[in-house]
C-alpha cells in the first residue's frame, strides 16, 4: 500500500490485495457511506491478457447491488470511493462470462499448469494499468496460524495470474470460454492426474473443458486409471461413451468398453463406427493381461519386395498410430510376418535399397496367449519397444508396445505417490490490459 508524506495529497495506490478490499466501505461522490464491498467482478478474456476489473458488488441495506468500475474513482485497501452520488439498488445478477474473485477464487483451487497440480487461492492481488484496473496476481501460500488463528505473514508470496488456469464452478460463465490455450497446453496424462485429484465440482469443469476437444478428450481418458475413467464413463450417456470409444485407440477403447456394466457394452459397442467396433470385439476376445488382449491392432506393414523409400512413405502415411508403433516396419509375404525392419535402417538407407536386405529375418515374437511377465522379460532381454504379436500361422494380429507394458507392470502404488517438485518459471508480472464493462441498462 502506498504511503502519504506530511502536507500532501494521497497518491492513488498501485495494487491492492482482496482481502483487505473486502468489507470496506464504499463512499459515494457526495461522502455520504453508501455500503461495504462484497466482491470484485472480472471477465477472463481470451488470449493473453489480465483478467480486468469491470465491477464491484456493494451490500447495500441487506442487498447486494452492481457498481460498474467506471464510476469508481478511488480504489484502496481501506475504502472505495465512488465518482458518483446514487448507485441502482436493483439486485445484482451475474451475467455470462462475469467472475467473482471472492466467490469463484478466493479459497478455491485452481490449476498450477507449469507444476500441473491443483492449488489453492488464499489472496488476489490487483494492479492499476492505464485502462483500469486488472487481476494480475495470486498468492497461493497458506496463511501462518497461531494458536488455530491466522496471522498475518507481514507480506505476500505472490505469482503471475497468467500461471494459473481458474476453476470457475459457474455453469455460464465456464461455458463461455470454452478450452483455455493453458489447459490445452498440458499433455494428457497431466491433466488425467488432474481429474483424479480434483474433487467433482472441480472435475466437472476439467471434463466440460476437454470434452471441447474430441481428440484431447480420447488421449486423456487413454491416461486414466480404470477406476476413474468407469466412473466417468457411467455418468455419460451411450451416444457419447460410442464417440469417445471411438476416438480411442482400440486396446484403450476395449479396456473401457469391459469396465461398462455388461447391460450398457452392447448398446455403446452398436453406436461405435464399424471399423473401430471390429478392432474392440476382436481385443475382448483375449484375456486382458495377454498379448491378445494388451496389443494394438493398428501397425505399419509393407510387402517383402518394397524398397526403403515405399517404407518410409507408409511409416509417414500412418499418423494416428501411436509413435512406438512406427519404430518398426512389419515385412509380410502372402500376409505372414517374415521380418521386421527398423525405421532407423530405412533412413540410413538408399531409398532403392530393398527392405528385404534391411530386416531382421527372425524376429522376436509371441503368441496372442503370451502373458505380460513374458513379454516384458522378451523386450528387456531383446531391448525391444514393440513385439509383434502372430497366430499360428505368423499373420500379424496386432503389437504390443512398451507402454502398454509398463502401464500394467507398475505397482498401482508407485502410480499414485507424490511425484517430485518441478521448477516453476515465472513470466514477467507486468499486468496490461483493456477493461471490459457492463451496457448502459443498470447502470448508475
Amino acid at each position: 500500500m502506498s504511503t502519504t508524506a506530511p502536507n500532501s495529497s494521497p497518491e492513488p495506490v498501485a495494487t491492492v490485495h482482496l482481502s483487505r478490499l473486502l468489507k470496506a466501505p464504499v463512499v459515494a461522490g457526495s461522502g455520504e457511506s453508501i455500503g461495504r464491498v462484497d466482491d470484485l467482478i472480472v471477465r477472463l478474456p481470451g488470449g493473453d491478457a489480465y483478467p480486468p476489473v469491470t465491477g464491484v458488488v456493494v451490500g447495500v441495506g441487506g442487498r447486494d447491488v452492481f457498481v460498474s468500475a467506471e464510476n469508481i474513482r478511488e480504489f484502496g485497501g481501506e475504502r472505495v470511493v465512488l465518482s458518483v452520488n446514487k448507485v441502482d439498488l436493483r439486485s445484482f445478477e451475474r451475467r455470462e462470462g462475469e467472475v467473482l474473485l471472492k466467490a469463484d477464487i478466493l479459497g478455491h483451487r485452481l490449476i498450477d499448469v507449469a507444476a500441473a497440480e491443483l492449488v489453492r487461492a488464499y489472496d488476489v492481488e490487483l494492479d492499476r494499468t492505464g485502462e483500469g484496473w486488472v487481476l494480475a496476481r495470486l498468492d497461493t501460500r497458506p496463511p501462518a496460524r497461531l494458536f488455530g488463528l491466522v496471522k498475518s505473514s507481514g507480506g505476500h508470496a505472490s505469482r503471475d495470474w497468467k500461471a494459473f488456469e481458474p476453476l470457475v464452478g459457474h455453469g455460464q460463465s465456464s461455458a463461455v470460454r470454452g478450452i483455455s490455450v493453458r489447459l490445452r497446453g498440458l499433455k494428457p496424462a497431466q491433466i488425467a492426474d488432474l481429474l483424479e485429484e480434483a474433487d467433482k465440482h472441480e472435475r466437472g469443469e476439467i471434463l466440460d473443458q476437454v470434452h471441447g476437444d474430441p481428440e484431447l478428450e480420447a488421449d486423456v481418458f487413454e491416461e486414466l486409471d480404470s477406476d476413474q475413467s468407469s466412473r466417468l464413463l457411467n455418468d455419460m450417456p451411450d451416444g457419447e461413451v460410442a464417440a469417445l470409444l471411438g476416438r480411442m485407440r482400440a486396446d484403450d477403447a476395449a479396456d473401457s468398453i469391459m469396465e461398462l456394466r455388461q447391460s450398457r457394452r452392447r448398446r455403446v459397442l452398436d453406436l461405435m463406427p464399424a471399423g473401430q467396433r471390429t478392432k474392440v470385439v476382436t481385443l475382448m476376445g483375449f484375456n486382458p493381461d495377454s498379448a491378445g488382449g494388451l496389443m494394438n491392432v493398428d501397425f505399419v506393414a509393407c510387402p517383402l519386395d518394397s524398397t526403403a523409400e515405399q517404407a518410409l512413405s507408409m511409416i509417414a502415411g500412418a499418423q494416428v498410430l501411436q509413435p512406438e508403433a512406427l519404430l518398426k516396419v512389419h515385412v509380410l509375404d502372402t500376409g505372414q510376418l517374415v521380418g521386421v525392419a527398423s525405421v532407423i535402417a530405412l533412413l540410413q538407407a538408399e531409398p532403392a535399397t530393398a527392405v528385404a536386405d534391411l530386416m531382421d529375418a527372425d524376429p522376436v515374437r509371441v503368441a496372442p496367449d503370451a502373458d505380460l511377465t513374458d513379454i516384458a522379460l522378451l523386450m528387456a532381454d531383446y531391448n525391444l519397444y514393440a513385439v509383434p504379436v502372430v497366430d499360428e500361422e505368423d499373420r500379424v494380429l496386432g503389437v504390443v508396445t512398451v507402454d502398454d507394458v509398463l502401464e500394467d507392470i507398475i505397482p498401482e502404488d508407485w502410480r499414485r505417490r507424490e511425484p517430485a517438485p518441478r521448477p516453476v518459471r515465472e513470466s514477467a508480472p507486468t499486468a496490461k490490459n483493456s477493461g471490459e464493462n457492463r451496457d448502459d441498462a443498470g447502470q448508475l
